[in-house]
This record gives C-alpha cells, sequence and structure tokens, in this order.
C-alpha cells in the first residue's frame, strides 16, 4: 500500500510545449503589470519615471516574485498550467519544493540580472571616458556570454525536455505538474468540423473577387425584368429618364451609354471605370460611348414634371 502511495506521487515529466507556454504566460504578466503602472502615471509630469525605470521594474518584479515563487513555489504562469518547481537536486522520489536559498538566488538571477542590465546600459549610454568604455565593452561580453549560454541551453532542453531556462538549470529546478495528469480522450469530430468550415471559407475569399456581382446582377435584373419594346431615340430617353439606372435618384448630369436608359455622370463613370465590360443593368448593354444627354430632352422632363 505504501508502495502504491508512493508511485502515485511520483513526479511526472512537463511536456516541453507547457513549459514555453508558462514562460510566455509569465513575460505577458509582467507587460501587464507594467502598463498598468505606468498608466497611474500618467498625469504626472513627463518624464517623471524615465531616471528610476529600472528600479521601479525591479521593484515590480520583486513583488511578484514574494507572493509567486518565494510563497507558492511556482510563477503566474505555471499556477495557471498546474505546474510548479521542484528541487531537482534532492536525491528523493517525492515531490521536494526548491529550497530558500534557491528561491533567493533565483530572485538575484532574474530580477537583480535584468535590473543591472538596464542601469549599466543607461550609465554607459552617454558616457565616453575611456575607463567607461572599457566597462562597457566587459559589460557587453558577459552579456553576450550568458546569451550565448541560454541559447545553448535551449537546445539541449527542446532535446531532453528539462530546464527551460538558463537560471533553471543553474539553480537545479525544474518545472512539475502539482497533480497527476489523467490521459484524456480526444475526438476530432469538431476538429475535422472546423477544418473543413475553414477551407470552404478560404475557398470563398479567393473566388469571390473573381465574380462580376454588377454584371450578374444585371444578367439577372434582364431576366426577371424583360424589355418590353426597343429603344425609340430621344423621345424614350425623355420618358424613361426622370431616374438614374443605378442609384435610382434624378440624374445628375445625365448620360447615356448607347441605350435608352439614364445614368448620372459619376455613377456610370466610376461603374465603368470599376469593371471595364460594365453592362446596363436594366437590358444588358455594353457601354460604347458616354454621351451626355441633350439639353432639350432635360427641359422636356423639367417641364413634364
Amino acid at each position: 500500500m505504501a508502495s502504491g502511495e508512493e508511485n502515485t506521487k511520483r513526479i511526472s515529466r512537463v511536456l516541453r510545449i507547457s513549459q514555453l507556454d508558462a514562460l510566455e504566460l509569465n513575460k505577458a504578466l509582467e507587460q501587464l503589470v507594467w502598463s498598468q503602472f505606468t498608466q497611474c502615471l500618467h498625469g504626472f509630469q513627463p518624464g517623471l519615471l524615465a531616471r528610476f525605470e529600472p528600479e521601479a521594474k525591479a521593484f515590480l518584479w520583486l513583488f511578484l516574485w514574494r507572493f509567486t515563487i518565494y510563497s507558492k513555489n511556482a510563477t503566474v504562469g505555471q499556477s495557471v498550467l498546474n505546474m510548479q518547481y521542484k528541487n531537482d537536486f534532492s536525491p528523493k522520489l517525492r515531490y521536494q519544493p526548491p529550497s530558500r536559498n534557491q528561491k533567493l538566488w533565483y530572485a538575484v538571477c532574474t530580477v537583480g540580472g535584468t535590473w543591472l542590465e538596464e542601469r549599466c546600459y543607461d550609465l554607459f549610454r552617454n558616457r565616453h571616458v575611456a575607463s567607461f568604455g572599457k566597462a562597457r565593452r566587459c559589460v557587453n561580453i558577459v552579456v553576450g556570454l550568458l546569451k550565448l549560454g541560454g541559447l545553448i541551453n535551449f537546445l539541449v532542453f527542446l532535446q531532453r525536455g528539462k530546464f527551460a531556462t538558463l537560471t533553471e538549470r543553474l539553480l537545479g529546478i525544474r518545472s512539475v505538474f502539482c497533480k497527476p495528469q489523467s490521459v484524456r480522450e480526444v475526438g476530432f469530430e469538431y476538429t475535422n468540423r472546423e477544418l473543413l468550415w475553414h477551407g470552404f471559407a478560404e475557398f470563398l475569399i479567393f473566388l469571390l473577387p473573381l465574380i462580376n456581382i454588377q454584371k450578374l446582377k444585371a444578367k439577372l435584373s434582364s431576366w426577371h425584368i424583360p424589355l418590353t419594346g426597343a429603344p425609340d431615340g430621344d423621345s424614350t430617353l425623355a420618358t424613361g429618364g426622370k431616374q438614374c439606372s443605378l442609384c435610382g435618384e434624378w440624374p445628375t448630369m445625365p448620360h447615356t451609354i448607347g441605350c435608352e436608359h439614364v445614368f448620372c455622370y459619376y455613377c456610370v463613370k466610376s461603374s465603368f471605370l470599376f469593371d471595364m465590360y460594365f453592362t446596363c443593368p436594366k437590358c444588358g448593354t455594353e457601354v460604347h460611348s458616354l454621351q451626355p444627354l441633350k439639353s432639350g430632352i432635360e427641359m422636356s422632363e423639367v417641364n413634364a414634371l
């Protein structure tokens, strides 16, 4: 019975994607906290926080460390994903939380290291003395070596799945699940349905720009509203020119395209520029020439009204 309980308390390995998700959640939380903090100082003098920005960030990150890793053995991202840190130096198979020294060194490496890098950058940015130049080169070399070490650690992490950051490897703490993870049965019906609709939507997005909606609408209109006669010159224009065939309003600067229907100049011109194969929406006549309506016909229309 005791051996069974001990087996249930053994730590299962955390997936790589879960550890990376926890790191991304931590970064998102830091950005959110910093944005909220800067909004609190929005009404003060501009540039008030610029001189003490590294210290302000260090204070906020130290505050988060105190109520996450120090008290709960897990970051916010790990808590969301049901994870926490384990002391990997412990020989016991059962869960052992990180020691107090490991937690303190974690704060020194993360909070203190970030503060030191930002403060050194601000300190050496506007200094051109030879001694400061040597110190700046030394700091750049140290930072570069740490970045290289982080890259090598990340490649090892992708292969072995332990210690997502260089700090975790140096301190001997790794992510484990707080509770044993149960095996989930995954159904692919919903996924298949979503993939099908997504593919259909992409097909429509590709197809719709290739369809001439105006021409199709004109063709359907010509089928449902057949013409009752052929054009008979200017008298037909005078009779049917009370409204634009496109917008339905009194035609402004009335023009014709070679059929018996009248259009506003801007309506027919914009339609023709949009589609060089533009046809009349009433009769389907193609644009032969864009001609203004005769002034005599316009006067007869006004008198008729």
